[in-house]
């Protein structure tokens, strides 16, 4: 059976060869991903052309900044021991010098409270503000470290009034959809509407990119339900999560997020530190083992590298193994997630619930099934069956936002190849191509009266008592 876990992958400009991107994807990258806080216009062009020149089946999600906050440009690090005293100020202009520390949101200052914690480049120095005047935050050093620039700032169960779309994030945003990507990850969501102000441009420039939610913040967390009432999808993004929230409470959140994702048939990715030593290894740690066999465990749809494949000195291995350990999970594990029906076509709803559960009791070797929007497919892949689901679509936008879904390999294929034989058509290609054999039990979901219609059918039989002479 072919890996159903997904993998993201993050792609700089700097390492973007035809040749590279090649090997990542036989390896089994399914997802490119651009980090916009690193890159410009110009640059994310590049890695767009070299993903589109490998292949047409490769989704490209690009990723926003969000509402954050960082320290400003700084001439050298800050270092710091316990007990210092450092002053912040709001100054998204200004530079950090000598004991100040200046941050991009203008009203940091207005909006922090005395007694509040700072924590800086993940929480890897923490302040505590114990004064403030019109222009400063007085804070006081609770560990030994190093200030540099344009890190992160977070202040745990504070809300910050910050806008959800820098001007940069916007004209990203404009420039995905002029290029055609596939999915908007907005960083730092923490309500509904965060998501709506994405949607807003995508709306302006006609655009189906889909909105996959980060949710790394407290508020997030905690508005999952209406964020997923707007988004496609959701990414744990664990890194920020962890400083504003207790790490030890940071497994069960995931988990939960998770079940509701895919009990509300979106798709969900698990992001940050999951390979994080093979930036400089080129074996994990057997902690990062775990930790990514455990979101395979959860049924996460996909799992996603960073700074392992962006920048670092093992990006192949790291996709290799990331590829192994979702493989050895699943190869262990069956099951069948008993999600609730969502599709507004009730036939259709059960039939593919009733497909997934089939295919199971009769252990058929695959499921081929077809759809214009791509929402038969993603019910079918909430029930996390063993069979591989061979989707068939009918745009080329929609073929590669079904290559984030869990167990979905997508093909494109022209509405007037379906006026004669269908799904025979499909499944002699997919015999030709050595998905299973001709003798092979396999499940086809389908509709008799045309694709607009929904599905109105399951068959099961061997593939080549589907395939007339014709073929």
């Amino acid at each position: 059976m072919p890996r159903k876990t997904k993998i993201v992958a993050t792609i700089s400009d700097l390492h973007c060869q035809p040749d590279f991107l090649t090997a990542l994807h036989r390896a089994g990258m399914d997802v490119v991903r651009l980090n916009t806080a690193h890159m410009t216009h110009d640059s994310a062009m590049k890695v767009i052309t070299a993903v589109r020149g490998i292949s047409n089946k490769i989704a490209i999600l690009l990723d926003t900044k969000g509402p954050e906050i960082r320290t400003c440009e700084a001439d050298q690090s800050l270092k710091v021991t316990y007990e210092d005293r450092v002053r912040i100020m709001g100054d998204p202009l200004g530079q950090c010098a000598g004991d100040i520390i200046c941050v991009s949101h203008k009203d940091f200052v207005r909006d922090i409270p005395v007694g509040s914690s700072v924590l800086i480049d993940d929480g890897d120095v923490a302040l505590t503000v114990t004064d403030k005047d019109a222009a400063f935050l007085y804070c006081t050093v609770e560990n030994d470290g190093v200030i540099q620039g344009k890190k992160s700032v977070n202040i745990p169960s504070v809300h910050v009034k910050l806008p959800a779309l820098s001007q940069k994030d916007k004209e990203f945003i404009r420039f995905a959809a002029d290029q055609n990507l596939d999915f908007i990850a907005h960083s730092f969501v923490r309500n509904r509407d965060d998501v709506l102000a994405v949607q807003k441009i995508l709306d302006e420039k006609q655009s189906p990119m889909k909105i996959i939610a980060k949710i790394e913040n407290r508020e997030g967390v905690d508005h999952l339900d209406e964020i997923l009432d707007v988004a496609y999808g959701v990414m744990i993004a664990r890194g920020d999560l962890a400083v504003e929230i207790p790490a030890e409470k940071i497994p069960l959140i995931q988990k939960k997020m998770i079940k509701t994702c895919i009990d509300r048939h979106c798709p969900v990715i698990v992001a940050t530190q999951m390979l994080h030593s093979m930036i400089h290894s080129p074996r994990p740690t057997r902690a990062e083992v775990s930790d990514v066999a455990n979101a395979c465990l959860d049924h996460a749809d996909a799992l996603m590298l960073s700074g392992e494949t962006a920048n670092g000195r093992y990006p192949l291995e790291a996709v290799q193994t990331m590829a192994r350990i979702a493989g050895e999970v699943e190869a262990d594990r069956t099951s069948f997630l008993d999600t609730p029906y969502l599709l507004e076509n009730k036939v259709t709803a059960y039939l593919a619930k009733s497909a997934v559960k089939a295919s199971m009791r009769l252990n058929t070797r695959a499921i081929v099934a077809d759809s214009i929007s791509g929402q038969t497919i993603l019910a079918i892949a909430a029930y996390r069956g063993d069979n591989p689901i061979y989707a068939q679509l009918y745009d080329e936008q929609i073929m590669r936002v079904m290559a984030l879904s869990f167990g979905v390999f997508p093909d494109f294929i022209e509405r007037q190849d379906f006026n004669t034989h269908p799904i025979q058509k499909v499944i002699q290609r997919l015999v030709d191509q050595g998905k299973f054999k001709a003798e092979d039990l396999i499940t086809v979901l389908a509709g008799h009266f045309g694709c607009d219609h929904g599905a109105s059918y399951i068959e099961i039989s061997t593939a080549e008592s589907m395939i007339p002479r014709v073929c």
